[in-house]
């Protein structure tokens, strides 16, 4: 097998078709056809269905496909260890996130450390919960910011950033909207808009309820917290919300209040492998985060 076919092949994989493939590689089709024939011809197995002019991968191509796409992965960052050891302060960071991130607090490190190694770039990627760990795992990315931090998986590192509060969203003109604080039990008659089911936070929510002996009332679901806020701003139900998400940012029509409850928290923290280093670029954003969310603890405090 040669580098070459298997570039190749991802290409194809991706894309489902083979001329498409070849216009991204910039090489003929023929080229790209005859390499995956050879690549086929040495495995002994076919890797693609082919379907007029798309192609499919077989079950075997699935499999192949992702151990080669881990493998890639690996001669990636490679190449990239050996640049960034020159200096790396101009390397490329990857890193990925929840959209919950994705307004004010990624934005806000990403500045504050660019301030300090301009040259640095970033890839950055926005995943779903599950999707976020599981790409750590196998090679995706090295770091992912998430709320909250998972417990159970061995294959990855937790370094806990801050813990925020959750507060609820009222509609402006609901009749608890004038008060300064709020108990979570106050709203159990009410219409809660959520995340879908399989959502984390969902699952936060849910559980902040039931501890108290009631189980939210859903009547509306969006499935990022910019739609819940569009919901709310509606007069369409009330909302529970991790107040980073509304920092600098509450929607028109609605109002952010705080919530009594003790332990209604959501801790947000970064994630890397346990089975893999750093890049050196990564290595400074790591240490970069910490010393970030260290001071503005304190300051908080």
């Amino acid at each position: 097998m040669e580098l070459r076919q298997i570039r190749y092949f991802m290409e194809v994989a991706m894309r489902e078709h083979v001329t498409e493939a070849a216009d991204a590689l910039h090489v003929a089709q023929s080229s790209v056809s005859r390499q995956i024939a050879n690549l086929e011809s040495e495995l002994g197995v076919d890797l693609f269905i082919r379907e007029k002019r798309r192609v499919k991968l077989t079950p075997i191509g699935k499999i192949f496909y992702e151990r080669m796409a881990q493998a890639m992965n690996v001669i990636d960052d490679a190449k990239r260890e050996v640049e960034e050891h020159l200096d790396p302060k101009k390397g490329t960071i990857r890193v990925a996130f929840p959209i919950s991130l994705a307004a004010y607090i990624l934005p806000t490190v990403i500045h504050a450390f660019r301030m300090h190694y301009p040259e640095a770039k970033f890839h950055l990627k926005q995943a779903l919960y599950d999707e976020l760990i599981d790409g750590v795992i196998k090679g995706e990315y090295n770091l992912a910011l998430l709320g909250p931090l998972p417990k159970d998986e061995k294959k990855i590192h937790r370094k806990v950033l801050f813990t925020e509060n959750i507060v609820a969203l009222l509609p402006i003109h609901h009749s608890l909207a004038q008060k300064k604080s709020l108990k979570l039990l106050e709203l159990k008659d009410e219409q809660f808009v959520t995340l879908p089911k399989g959502f984390v936070f969902r699952e936060i929510v849910e559980k902040a309820c039931l501890s108290l002996g009631f189980s939210p009332s859903v009547g509306f679901e969006g499935d990022d917290t910019d739609a819940l806020k569009g919901l709310v701003s509606a007069g369409l139900g009330v909302a529970l919300m991790p107040e980073v998400t509304l920092v600098d940012n509450i929607p028109r029509s609605t109002v952010r209040i705080p919530l009594d409850d003790e332990n209604l928290t959501r801790t947000v923290g970064v994630i890397t492998p346990t089975q893999r280093k750093l890049l050196p670029t990564e290595e400074l954003f790591y240490e970069f985060l910490q010393e970030f969310f260290s001071r503005l603890n304190y300051f908080n405090n």
